[in-house]
């Protein structure tokens, strides 16, 4: 279904013929389909803002998604929207001209977040937390605004596992990023469709497909960042152990609250032993 090249996408012109990137497009697909059916994110004739930064992972995200809503195995609307956040030699032009081309709905949102961020934020300190926080508040304006019903982002399996050993680490929690929650005020869902993607594979897509890729020149400057460490500890074990991320990962699914110390899990202080069973009589001689 995925080779008819007779029938296919914008998106998609221009794909490479081999058959590593087939299954590469292939993969990705099915394992976006996957969370988008395991965690029920559907719901039939919604509109969603599908986020774009004009990073490889964005660029997969709306590739995997048009390609099941042109297949007919995503019934909804898909948005595409980018906030230019005024960054510092940020190409305004790239993406309204690919998604043009491409035949893409979208909007394109300018908000100045970058000087408050450069305002607010002490020397040496990371812009991640305030810039996500202003970034968010936008998207979710933009989404009520175009009658939206979720606001869907890029983040990958690895993502996830980064987002999850920085709270371990540095947080003092158990908790990451989930592939699904609604947003504080209640009104939107928050998706993240590429949680089960490995970041590795939505790098070699996005490169395969030669997308216009935007840098963030916001953080991606900034040295020693804690994501950027705890990356690092990750690709140390992937290449003493291949295969550790997925292990990782799948851990997240397969949580025993019995097993760990949080007492609103579990009522540790009223366990009790089972009563033992009376004892059986003796059998005669």
């Amino acid at each position: 279904m995925l080779d008819d090249n007779t029938d296919i996408h914008p998106l998609f012109q221009g794909a490479p013929s081999t058959t590593e990137f087939k299954k590469l497009r292939k993969r990705i697909v099915r394992q976006t389909r996957e969370a988008v059916e395991e965690y029920g994110m559907v719901e039939r004739g919604a509109r969603w803002l599908v986020c774009l930064s004009g990073g490889k992972d964005s660029y997969t995200l709306l590739a995997a998604l048009t390609e099941l809503q042109w297949r007919g195995l995503l019934p909804v609307e898909i948005l595409a929207c980018n906030l230019d956040q005024g960054q510092p030699n940020f190409p305004a032009t790239v993406l309204p001209e690919f998604l043009e081309k491409m035949g893409v709905p979208h909007r394109i949102e300018y908000q100045d977040t970058y000087s408050i961020v450069k305002e607010k934020v002490p020397a040496n300190r990371t812009y991640c937390a305030m810039c996500s926080r202003l970034r968010r508040g936008n998207l979710y304006r933009i989404a009520r605004e175009e009658g939206c019903s979720a606001v869907v982002l890029g983040h990958h399996r690895d993502d996830i596992l980064e987002t999850f050993m920085m709270n371990l680490f540095h947080g003092g929690r158990l908790a990451t990023m989930p592939p699904k929650l609604v947003n504080e005020e209640g009104d939107l869902f928050v998706y993240r469709p590429l949680a089960f993607v490995a970041e590795a594979d939505c790098e070699k897509f996005a490169r395969d497909m030669n997308y216009p890729i935007i840098p963030c020149d916001l953080c991606g400057s900034q040295d020693g960042l804690q994501r950027q460490q705890v990356k690092a500890i990750l690709d140390g074990w992937e290449r003493n152990s291949p295969g550790r991320r997925q292990v990782m990962f799948r851990s997240l699914m397969n949580v025993r609250k019995t097993h760990l110390l949080d007492q609103e899990l579990f009522d540790f202080a009223g366990l009790v032993r089972p009563k033992p069973a009376e004892a059986r009589p003796q059998e005669e001689a």
